[in-house]
């Protein structure tokens, strides 16, 4: 299931993707076009900015904006900063121990399929494709 956190992201994400000339909006401009808490934006962005999707100025005429064209963004880019990973179940999370079981394990290669299935789904999604320009 895809957080709450990733889902804001995404919003984030395209609102600036639809205003995307080149200027910084302001967090609170997001936070109210899209009807989300400031405080929670507050703790989704540093991770966007960390991860190098969004740069941000601070001061008068501050904000942020997008650090690439916005068809040069996938959806799975963005929800793997927020999600950490798109893993189905815990043995094929990024970083998991080895399961001791999976050489008997008869749901593995459903697992493993299904992972890819989502991972190239959300691979194929630009962000521009979710922008309403």
């Amino acid at each position: 299931m895809i957080s709450t956190r990733g889902r804001y992201a995404l919003r984030v994400m395209v609102d600036l993707a639809e205003l995307d000339e080149g200027n910084y909006i302001s967090l609170k401009t997001i936070a109210e076009r899209q009807d989300i808490s400031l405080k929670y934006l507050e703790r989704i962005i540093p991770s966007l900015k960390k991860a190098g999707l969004i740069e941000g100025i601070q001061g008068k005429n501050g904000g942020y904006r997008l650090c690439k064209n916005p068809k040069k963004y996938t959806v799975g880019e963005i929800l793997r900063v927020t999600e950490n990973d798109l893993a189905p179940v815990a043995c094929l999370a990024k970083g998991a121990e080895k399961c001791p079981r999976k050489s008997q394990c008869r749901t593995i290669k459903m697992w493993e399929d299904y992972q890819k299935l989502t991972n190239d789904f959300f691979g194929s999604i630009t962000l521009d494709s979710l922008c309403n320009k």
